[in-house]
């Protein structure tokens, strides 16, 4: 029986799994992405988690016929590494990843993707409709896409496509992108930044409100929090990210015209009705064609790992034809 591998490097955790040719998780190990001193570390701790995960499913590292990876970017996809990691210090500035891995599974199988990437393949993979047309989004921390088009996935010639939360949704630039550039989507609706949205909407039109917006511990799960108590500020807020998600996800639509569009991350899995049942609502309005199926994603915090043990699988597609 084959026995395929998968890894998701975030910039919090790693987590390597075990499979089997079903694409069923037989194994699994967790750990701490550390922080430095270097990108050798970090290679160090993927190694490791998937020792780990092999030691647990009793099956040797060279038995492994394929790994797929899901990783934070930027990515370098000729050298098989990450180059100057946006998350992590600024000491880590390279990981290498395809060849190290490579050499402890003794195989060339090894396929690397950016995380929302992965997570299109396993969200293609594990459907069970398997479409062709398809994109898996991410509203956490950031906001990135991966998107299948008649049946290809879409990486880009670096390994970097997918970047859509810094599509610019706001041409006048109210906010301002953690990247540096003004109005982009991600400065309105990631985790990391709806909170701040909010404070800059109070500071321009100060109204009464329950949330605790000079607080050194705000953060934006304060504002569905709130919104939810019935606060009509925290509701205002909410409403405008909402158009923002609109405008972003019918710009999308009309790119790639997707049957279904998953959605995952922190702020969704954390928030379902109140992310994705105005984005329901309003897209009709928007999209110039077919309104595709916007839904919760079917793997939950699994979707990046699960996409990349289906992407070893599947030679990087996804394609339950693939399987070999």
């Amino acid at each position: 029986m084959a026995t395929y591998a998968g890894v998701d490097l975030g910039a919090t955790n790693i987590r390597a799994v075990v499979g089997d040719e079903s694409g069923r998780v037989v194994a699994s190990r967790r750990t701490g992405t550390p922080q430095g001193p270097n990108g050798i570390t970090v290679t160090e701790a993927v190694l490791d988690a998937l020792r780990g995960a092999a030691d647990e499913a009793d099956v040797d590292p060279t038995r492994i016929a394929a790994v797929g990876i899901g990783s934070i970017g930027p990515l370098d996809l000729a050298e098989g590494a990450i180059d100057n990691p946006a998350n992590l210090p600024d000491t880590i500035d390279r990981i290498p990843l395809t060849g190290p891995v490579g050499e402890l599974v003794d195989s060339d199988e090894i396929y690397l993707h950016n995380d929302t990437t992965a997570g299109v393949i396993g969200e293609r993979f594990y459907s069970d409709r398997n479409p062709d047309d398809m994109i898996y989004l991410t509203i956490s921390s950031g906001i990135g896409a991966g998107v299948c088009v008649d049946g290809n996935v879409i990486g880009g010639w670096d390994g970097n496509a997918g970047e859509v939360g810094h599509m610019t949704v706001d041409p006048n630039g109210f906010m301002t992108c953690g990247c540096g550039v003004d109005g982009h989507w991600e400065a309105y609706c990631s985790g990391n930044n709806i909170f701040r949205y909010a404070q800059r909407l109070h500071d321009e039109d100060p109204v009464d409100t329950s949330m605790p917006m000079e607080s050194a511990d705000f953060s934006s799960a304060d504002v569905f929090a709130h919104a939810e108590e019935g606060d009509e500020f925290a509701e205002h807020v909410l409403d405008q990210m909402t158009g923002w998600n609109v405008i972003a996800i019918a710009n999308m639509t009309d790119a790639y015209a997707p049957l279904v569009i998953y959605v995952g991350g922190a702020v969704t899995l954390n928030n379902p009705d109140r992310v994705l049942d105005p984005i329901r609502e309003r897209l009709d309005d928007v999209v110039f064609g077919n309104v595709p199926d916007v839904q919760l994603t079917t793997l939950g915090d699994d979707v990046v790992v699960k996409g990349a043990l289906a992407s070893a699988m599947t030679a990087g597609t996804g394609d339950r034809s693939r399987v070999r």
